[in-house]
């Protein structure tokens, strides 16, 4: 960056920086007047910046070894008749050595007409510089792709929030850090598609438009379907389609995609996010509990080598096995006291308003528990804990507990205060599914969708027989949280929802 550059992009004005494009368009327009393509073409036989420090250790004493680099210039030093530049590339970062008596006085003269910024590929020898640097004693250069903005200042980077969700492709120029979590979400999928594909699952597509939104209690995006003339809604959940296809003879079946609702946006909730969700036949809620506890310690050991992360606040999470498992009603009574389950709805209803709960009087008795629940436990269960035998009400798709009626069989995994997973023992009886679909819609209007209509196709699937069967679903984003350590769901999503800029 020249020092008119420097002293314009202190400025940090919107005039400073289309001043800055402008001195760049002209760069730009000189280049194509001498003959020279500011957009470059294919380079073959590149060497990352990572491979190029791994080679030199290698080489013996007075071996040469000739690399071809490419990559995006973030620095430069001029000396005169020499420079120094450092050019970054997808993993990390080497420095160029450029003299003038190597590349010629008209080469070295348009290296110091580049910008920051530019995107270049430059070839020569491996070299230590006296302090000890790997670099590249440069022989020639091309540039592959001229800049025309300047990139965000060196020293503070890009540090509005709202910016660089919005532009998140200079947040990953300015950061390499935020470029290091995306390659670790990306990794983290791939371990969990080994750890299933090695144990016999089949991952499979299903739709995302569907013409009924069901698996799940939330509100849908809704479209219309020109070339049918009908209404769908994206999906909220796989679960009623990887069903049919265990009635249908797949036994391990899993999905890795986006579901979408049309609700809230927080550190924790986007409207569009990944999820995976997986059916074992003749399996169970305890089968399920199995698989996630040793996929996420698995994936948690290949990728970190630990299973021990830090949150964003410096506190531990250690997912070390076996992971707590414990009753529904046992965390309400050690909040609320073992007679809670015995209080009249009144006491209930006064005990949860001095917890500072917004509890109107038109909540009934099972409301008020989960809201207890939700607002108040849930958040302090950092350490990974199996909350299981929930209210039967809460999960219409699940078996009851043999026991009790009143409960079903599933599990939560809660880790960092957060839903990471729920798994069940599915329910395959179609008489008893139907009347948990009817007393789930009991006064309530379909108003378009947004309430789940009973899915009449799903219930006929399950009329043909579906196994005994256990299930799971679990938040990609708030597992890549989790083991990044990062503290909002939007630091994990590339692109994540924002309000349009009027």
């Amino acid at each position: 960056m020249s020092e008119n550059e420097q002293v314009l992009v202190e400025g940090d004005s919107q005039q400073a920086h289309e001043d800055l494009y402008t001195q760049r368009l002209n760069k730009l327009n000189k280049l194509v007047e001498a003959g020279i393509d500011p957009y470059g073409r294919r380079v073959d036989g590149i060497t990352s910046c990572v491979e190029v420090k791994a080679l030199w250790p290698t080489l013996g004493e007075g071996e040469e070894r000739r690399v071809r680099v490419a990559g995006r210039m973030t620095a430069r030093r001029i000396m005169g008749k020499s420079l120094f530049a450092n050019l970054t590339d997808q993993d990390g970062v080497i420095q160029l050595y450029v003299q003038k008596n190597v590349v010629g006085d008209e080469a070295y003269e348009l290296f110091k007409e580049l910008d920051l910024g530019d995107i270049l590929t430059a070839e020569g020898v491996i070299f230590t510089t006296r302090t000890g640097e790997i670099s590249i004693k440069t022989e020639n250069f091309e540039l592959l792709s001229k800049c025309l903005r300047p990139l965000p200042e060196k020293w503070h980077g890009l540090t509005d929030m709202e910016q660089r969700y919005r532009q998140r492709y200079l947040d990953l120029i300015a950061n390499m850090e935020v470029r290091k979590t995306f390659q670790l979400r990306s990794r983290i999928i791939s371990e969990i598609r080994n750890y299933l594909d090695s144990r016999g699952f089949i991952e499979v597509e299903t739709p995302m438009m569907q013409p009924l939104a069901g698996g799940a209690a939330a509100r849908p995006f809704k479209t219309h379907y020109n070339a049918l003339n009908s209404t769908m809604y994206f999906r909220i959940a796989t679960e009623l389609y990887l069903k049919r296809l265990i009635v249908g003879g797949f036994e391990k079946v899993y999905e890795i995609g986006r579901n979408f609702r049309n609700e809230g946006m927080d550190r924790r909730h986007n409207p569009e996010y990944t999820c995976i969700e997986l059916y074992q036949a003749y399996s169970d809620c305890r089968g399920m509990m199995e698989i996630i506890e040793d996929m996420i310690c698995t994936v948690a050991e290949k990728i970190f080598g630990s299973l021990v992360f830090k949150r964003s606040d410096g506190q531990e999470i250690n997912l070390t096995r076996p992971w707590r498992v414990v009753p529904y009603h046992d965390l309400i009574r050690e909040k609320m006291g073992d007679d809670w389950m015995e209080l009249d709805i009144a006491t209930k209803r006064a005990k949860a308003r001095e917890l500072g709960l917004a509890i109107t009087d038109q909540m009934n008795d099972n409301e008020i528990t989960h809201e207890i629940y939700d607002k108040t436990i849930e958040q302090t269960l950092i350490q990974p804990t199996f909350v299981t035998r929930l209210p039967a009400y809460l999960v219409p798709l699940a078996k009851k507990c043999p026991d009790n009626p009143e409960l079903v069989d599933v599990y939560e995994l809660e880790i960092n205060g957060q839903e990471i997973s729920p798994g069940y023992s599915e329910l395959n009886d179609p008489i008893e599914q139907r009347s948990r679909f009817d007393q789930q819609l009991i006064g309530k209007a379909d108003n378009e969708g947004e309430v789940d209509r009973i899915d009449e196709d799903f219930l006929t699937a399950l009329e043909f027989g579906m196994p005994p069967t256990g299930g799971l679903g679990m938040g990609i984003d708030r597992l890549v949280m989790l083991l990044t350590g990062e503290p909002s769901i939007r630091d994990v999503i590339l692109f994540p929802q924002m309000k349009q800029q009027s």
